[in-house]
């Protein structure tokens, strides 16, 4: 998912008995605040999926209403509010909304690095977000794009000037370094850094601490991680640009699924949420692994890329009519929009009213994880900011209350304290247990 400032005109991008336990947990978290969080140390139950991977198991699409009880899922109603719509996959046994640490915790560390993962975590995410793009070699790696030119340190590598190339991805040229161009091998002898320098100038506190994982180096992180926790602890992997690399034959679906295989989180139980920006590759996930799918929405004239190869005309802002929600709901459980198409701001940035996206969605029986909620005034809509400074804080409490009073299942986060201090305000509103 891309950052997309709302300045100038641009809009923002756009059990019982374990409630209580978890309750408290984010309680300390939110009274603690990064500082004691940030100091924390860990040590590191492996989590293998409850259920084995049957694809047909669940299938989108299903009235799932309810569905927490007809298949024993969930039936131990987990914190928080009761949700408007059920899958029938153990996403249904995690708090809601849910809480996702959007690349991490990139607030504070460079992102996809297993220090922005951890902080995140400690901070009270519910799930980690992983963006997965290949090696040379064929293996999954994590990082927001295959060009890593702003994410690490590979232009100051001279061995690997050579490899600096220029680039047709998804309609867009780019110019810089290709994961696809390297072995995994090669990658790891890089070291990851903070990629908004000038907004986030503290983070670069950490440029070369870390190395880039491997998805599985996550999914095993995640694991470890939600052992000295005590809770379960959940990845949201997404497949970029899958059409591109299917073309390029280092195709990402069967990959990903081999390895939610080897990780123990494959299937309906498994501890993982898949996301694309295109259907087709959700398509094909479908028919390896039963995890839950979400479909990622951007701009409203966008159109996902494989819509752009096949001539499909259909744009997001056909994609979100009611028709076409239920035809989403075919493939996923769930969208992600971008929160602009929840709520809309005007060309100054200020807020509209909110569109009937949620309506609509839970009526096709789909989540809402929109994107992204950062503290930060460029990011904010101006209602909610708070001064002229586009990288200081606004009052994101404030805005991430709004989203959750409007009915979102969920959302990305960069600042996972922050969200989690809003949904405890929101639960106690609610009179949430």
């Amino acid at each position: 998912m891309t950052y997309r400032p709302t300045d100038g005109g641009t809009p923002a991008e756009s059990a019982e008995g374990t409630s209580s336990s978890r309750r408290t947990f984010l309680r300390a978290t939110g009274a603690a605040g990064l500082g004691a969080a940030a100091l924390a140390a860990g040590a590191g139950e492996a989590f293998a999926a409850p259920g084995g991977d049957q694809p047909g198991a669940d299938q989108p699409g299903a009235d799932r209403s309810g569905a927490d009880d007809e298949r024993g899922v969930a039936s131990d109603r987990p914190a928080g509010t009761r949700p408007p719509v059920r899958t029938g996959t153990g996403l249904d046994r995690l708090p809601h909304p849910l809480i996702v640490g959007h690349r991490g915790a990139p607030g504070y560390r460079p992102e996809h690095t297993l220090g922005s993962y951890d902080l995140a975590l400690r901070l009270g995410a519910d799930v980690i977000e992983p963006d997965l793009v290949p090696t040379k070699d064929g293996q999954l790696v994590v990082r927001h794009e295959n060009n890593i030119a702003e994410t690490t340190d590979v232009a100051d590598r001279t061995e690997f000037a050579n490899r600096r190339a220029t680039r047709t991805i998804d309609g867009v040229t780019q110019t810089g370094w290709f994961t696809e161009d390297f072995t995994l091998a090669e990658l790891r002898t890089l070291r990851a850094k903070e990629r908004l320098p000038q907004q986030r100038q503290r983070n670069t506190l950490y440029d070369g601490r870390w190395a880039i994982p491997t998805f599985r180096e996550v999914a095993d992180f995640a694991r470890k991680r939600g052992r000295e926790l005590g809770r379960d602890v959940w990845v949201y992997p997404e497949t970029k640009h899958p059409s591109y690399f299917r073309s390029i034959g280092l195709p990402l679906e069967e990959r990903l699924a081999d390895e939610l295989r080897r990780t123990g989180l494959a299937g309906r139980n498994g501890r993982a949420i898949l996301q694309s920006f295109e259907p087709s590759s959700l398509q094909r996930l479908a028919k390896l692994v039963d995890n839950p799918k979400i479909f990622l929405l951007s701009g409203p004239t966008s159109q996902p890329y494989d819509f752009v190869l096949s001539g499909d005309k259909r744009t997001v802002a056909d994609l979100v009519k009611p028709e076409n929600l239920r035809w989403i709901a075919t493939f996923a459980h769930g969208i992600g929009p971008t929160t602009t198409l929840i709520a809309p701001v005007d060309a100054t940035g200020k807020l509209l009213p909110p569109t009937t996206l949620v309506r609509d969605a839970h009526a096709a029986n789909l989540l809402l994880h929109p994107y992204t909620v950062r503290n930060e005034n460029a990011f904010l809509p101006l209602d909610y900011r708070r001064g002229t400074d586009p990288n200081a804080y606004g009052d994101a409490i404030g805005w991430a209350k709004y989203l959750y009073e409007l009915g979102v299942d969920g959302f990305f986060t960069d600042q996972t304290d922050t969200s989690v201090l809003a949904r405890q305000d929101f639960w106690d509103a609610k009179g949430a247990h």
